[in-house]
């Protein structure tokens, strides 16, 4: 369990528990929730090891809920994949944290997606689908993640992803010392999924 560097104080809408001994089958984290009064929403942050010995940039994967891909397995998405690389990669490092997002369909709610899949499954990819319905593209928020860092008083970061819009809404809070590419497994239910998220949302290449 890492020690905080110094105290936090974390502001009045947000509660943390933890943190608990969470065994997987990829190896054991440290569990903490957080509950965030402004929204409702309670995440989650997986830890191993302590960081604040050596002062290494951690080893960072902040992702965002994906109920299909995370507990249904789903392949039109490649997120359970990304959830389950970063525990093994994080569990085998002996260090590293992981940031669980509430925010389904990137920001849109669960009933909103699978909206966006009959449209999707009418002809429209992705993003047209999220669009048509007339969301964003992309509505996640990492505003959080700037009190759950400092919270575990992690300043540096070695990212896990392929997503560049991440990497530039957490470079305001911690530094970012490299970026780890990170996708999940490419089948042929995902393979537009993957494409489109590539060719038109900006997400870089493995």
């Amino acid at each position: 369990m890492p020690s905080l560097a110094a105290p936090f104080t974390l502001p009045a809408t947000l509660t943390v528990a933890g943190p608990a001994r969470l065994p997987t089958r990829f190896g054991t984290f440290q569990l903490y929730a957080v509950s965030d009064a402004k929204t409702g929403k309670e995440h989650a942050m997986l830890t191993v090891g302590d960081w604040q010995a050596d002062g290494a940039p951690v080893l960072l994967r902040v992702h965002s809920e994906c109920l299909t891909g995370d507990a249904f397995h789903s392949q039109r998405c490649d997120c359970g994949d990304q959830l389950e690389e970063a525990m093994r990669v994080i569990a085998a490092a002996g260090q590293g944290v992981i940031l669980y997002l509430r925010q389904e369909g990137r920001g849109i709610g669960l009933l909103e997606k699978v909206k966006a899949y009959l449209l999707q499954e009418g002809g429209l990819d992705t993003l047209d689908a999220n669009l048509a319905l007339g969301h964003e593209g992309d509505a996640r928020d990492y505003q959080i993640c700037r009190d759950m860092l400092a919270y575990l008083g992690v300043t540096s970061v070695r990212l896990l992803t392929n997503n560049p819009h991440k990497l530039d809404a957490l470079a305001a809070w911690v530094t970012i010392a490299d970026r780890v590419p990170f996708w999940g497994g490419e089948v042929s239910a995902n393979a537009a999924y993957l494409a489109t998220k590539q060719a038109r949302m900006g997400h870089l290449p493995a």
